[in-house]
């Protein structure tokens, strides 16, 4: 039986909200803030873009499968770390000092992530 979070609709629009999100956020990164961010801080934003376009990607293809779409775990697990790892990015590249609370959050989320998809395997 399909959790709350571990159910094919949910994983569906958490999938394509991480996509809308990634675009948007490269689409920033590559017109609002590149030039008034250093390369280094461009980079890092650049892959928080990147990880929930293809995160998110990933959890439209698992809401698709019978069995793991739900798995109880595994898409609640890569859209939380998605989540936490994306979403902390930008604003420690934009405010380091003031969100500099959120610096542990970014390994939680890749941790997270990568547990995920290591349950989709077991």
């Amino acid at each position: 039986m399909a959790s709350r979070f571990a159910n094919p609709t949910f994983l569906w629009r958490t999938g394509a909200l991480l996509v809308a999100s990634g675009i948007v956020t490269g689409a920033f990164g590559a017109h609002a803030i590149r030039k008034r961010v250093a390369p280094e801080k461009l980079v890092a934003w650049n892959s928080a873009s990147h990880y929930a376009f293809l995160n998110g990607l990933g959890l439209l293809a698992i809401s698709l499968h019978p069995r793991f779409s739900v798995h109880k775990f595994a898409g609640p697990a890569i859209a939380l770390g998605c989540v936490f790892f994306s979403g902390s990015i930008p604003f420690l590249v934009l405010n380091p000092e003031r969100f500099k609370f959120l610096g542990p959050v970014t390994p939680i989320g890749g941790s997270l992530m990568i547990a995920g998809y290591v349950a989709l395997a077991l």
